[in-house]
């Protein structure tokens, strides 16, 4: 079998966040969702069946947390930015996609939000 790609997904992690530009939500954290997609080096079988042969996704979860409990964020941007740097210095990572999302900012919208895609 030939495996041309390995992808890491973590969708949908649901976070309260400090972010935004408004009065309003400046005053409280609010609902934020983010998928983070990381393209590896390897798309070899892992050598052995052991969480210490791949790329452990709790490190996505972890340092994304870490960024939204560090400071107020004013722009999705920003904060995509600083998700897709810490994830491209894992060596093996060679491709990021990183999507910040808003569900609760306006009534008549599903989401605001934005998409960084970056590669080394």
């Amino acid at each position: 079998m030939r495996i041309s790609e390995a992808t890491l997904v973590l969708r949908g992690f649901e976070v309260q966040a400090s972010i935004g530009i408004h009065d309003f939500e400046k005053a409280a954290p609010q609902r934020l969702l983010i998928d983070i997609e990381l393209t590896l080096n390897s798309a070899a079988r892992p050598e052995a069946d052991h969480i210490d042969h791949v790329v452990d996704y709790d490190f996505l979860r972890t340092e994304t947390a870490k960024l939204l409990t560090a400071r107020h964020y004013e722009l999705q941007e920003t904060l995509c930015h600083d998700i897709a740097e810490f994830c491209l210095a894992r060596s093996e990572v060679r491709h990021v996609s990183v999507y910040s999302r808003k569900p609760d900012v306006y009534p008549d919208c599903e989401s605001v939000g934005f998409r960084l895609m970056a590669s080394k």
